[in-house]
């Protein structure tokens, strides 16, 4: 097997920021005029990396939950552009900044502007967008796929395709012609909006890369029981005739939770996917990356092994361990691919097979420094422990921000966190004095990763702002009140923060 992927070998430094959280017009973070901004901020910081979340279309806003795993997002298309090329007339008014993703307001604003834009895209022959277009309507079969699963699912009042008639969740091939005339005319507009994405993503990743920045994508081990990617590709999951499945995916209880993670995904015939070299997921991550330059595969210890749920449990705690498919899975990437541009998201509850599988397969894992501090000084989160074949974080999405983590943290842990750390504690004080001024500690953590051993270090751009819990992107113990943070405007990424990361960047050996 290969070693680490040549894109991991550099060391370098990057930012975490979902696309969704950027400032913008219209009630949500999209891939105009403030992303750009956002990569020239991260080229004035010295950055190589921009890491987002998933980039699939959600029906219940959580990017990791999309109802086609290949598509991308159009929610995050630029309005702004579409007027520009003569999409639309619309004079899109501004919607007020705020700090929060409105998704109601985005969906109610933009989802019928891009279906105008998309309809007239489809009846101007002589657009300037309009062979390019021909082309992705022509060759992208994943969008056809997609495109016809999310119009009969609003046919059908958004019921899940298990619901349908009996002939369309069976897609027998009759019912599917007839369903998929009648309704051409919603299909091939939502082929248009897929194509506003990939054209827009395209153009920003160019964009990118061109100024030394790179995407590092994220892509869920699981995808959703209601999703364009079952339905159509049903024998590789674990499901009955009725598409219910008899157990589904999930975690036993962990740091986030005690009672575990219930997900509630539809598991994996791996025996089945295996005959043909996993073709369904290696068309999954040649997807994955058209998009990114390197992709975090999510919950990576399933390939090892994952935790099976009993289907209509209260929680996950009544799962079991199944063998994932092991090295055979990354074998066959390697086959087609030679060395592979992963990351293994190797977090949680974590065996020696687990690591066993992610040597084997060259894979950089990951560390991240609020674990770190339990007095333990083998602790693997800790800087001086971390390997170089990682990325390293203060924290990650799922965690809370730094400041807010350090606001909850017990007396006692906060003492060997100040030391590990270099804060300084006042000789012959009591352990209140560990408390630190709310941005001192949240550079702290960023300055002690990007010194540490990985080959990439990643802050949150949270954490290099300083900000509290508010501003946290997931609390994996809730469903509620999550993926909604957002930049209100632009003025918080400044010259002078831009100018001492960069220098930190340089103190650190991670300029590019």
């Amino acid at each position: 097997m290969t070693t680490t992927a040549p894109e991991q070998r550099r060391r370098g430094a990057g930012v975490l920021l979902h696309p969704t959280s950027l400032p913008g017009t219209h009630h949500i973070g999209d891939l105009g005029a403030e992303a750009r901004g956002f990569v020239n901020w991260l080229e004035a910081a010295g950055m190589s990396t921009w890491q987002v979340l998933p980039l699939g279309p959600s029906h219940i806003d959580c990017p990791y939950v999309a109802w086609s795993a290949l598509a991308g997002n159009p929610l995050l298309v630029d309005l702004l552009e579409l007027r520009e090329v003569g999409l639309l007339d619309d004079a899109l008014a501004p919607a007020p900044p705020t700090s929060r993703v409105e998704f109601l307001a985005a969906k109610s604003f933009k989802l019928p502007r891009l279906a105008h834009a998309a309809e007239r895209l489809l009846h101007s022959p002589r657009h300037p967008w309009a062979q390019d277009f021909q082309r992705f309507h022509a060759e992208a079969n994943w969008a056809r796929d997609a495109a016809i699963f999310d119009a009969l699912k609003e046919q059908h009042g958004g019921a899940s395709w298990r619901e349908w008639e009996p002939a369309l969740v069976g897609r027998e091939p009759a019912a599917l012609g007839l369903a998929t005339g009648a309704l051409r005319d919603g299909i091939d507009r939502r082929i248009a909006e897929f194509y506003f994405f990939e054209r827009q993503w395209r153009a920003l990743k160019s964009y990118a890369n061109d100024r030394g920045v790179r995407i590092l994508g994220d892509l869920p081990i699981y995808v959703d029981g209601d999703s364009a990617d079952v339905w159509t590709h049903r024998d590789l999951f674990e499901l009955d005739e009725a598409g219910r499945p008899s157990h589904v995916s999930g975690v036993p209880p962990d740091y986030f939770s005690e009672k575990g993670q219930l997900w509630g995904n539809p598991l994996y015939r791996w025996e089945r996917m295996a005959t043909d070299e996993f073709a369904w997921w290696r068309a999954r991550l040649a997807r994955a990356l058209v998009h990114c330059d390197v992709v975090r595969i999510d919950h990576f210890r399933a390939f090892s092994a994952f935790w099976a749920v009993p289907a209509g449990s209260a929680d996950a705690r009544s799962g079991a361990w199944r063998p994932g498919p092991g090295i055979a899975f990354f074998e066959a990437l390697t086959r087609a691919w030679g060395k592979l541009p992963l990351v293994a998201e190797d977090l949680g509850l974590i065996d020696e097979p687990v690591h066993e599988l992610r040597r084997a397969a060259g894979l950089p894992g990951m560390r991240v420094l609020q674990f770190a501090f339990d007095g333990d000084p083998n602790n693997p989160h800790l800087p001086q422990n971390h390997p170089t074949d990682c990325v390293a974080y203060p924290g990650t999405h799922d965690n809370d921000t730094v400041a807010g983590w350090w606001a909850a943290l017990d007396e006692p842990t906060k003492g060997i966190a100040a030391r590990e750390l270099g804060l300084e504690i006042n000789a012959g004080t009591s352990a209140t004095h560990t408390h630190r001024p709310s941005d001192e500690v949240p550079f702290a953590m960023v300055r002690a990763t990007f010194g540490s051993r990985a080959e990439l270090a990643v802050a949150a751009l949270q954490d290099l702002l300083a900000l509290g819990t508010d501003a946290r992107m997931n609390n994996p113990a809730t469903p509620d009140g999550n993926w909604s943070y957002r930049l209100k405007d632009a003025s918080c990424l400044s010259p002078a923060l831009a100018h001492q990361l960069a220098a930190l960047v340089v103190a650190t050996s991670r300029a590019t």
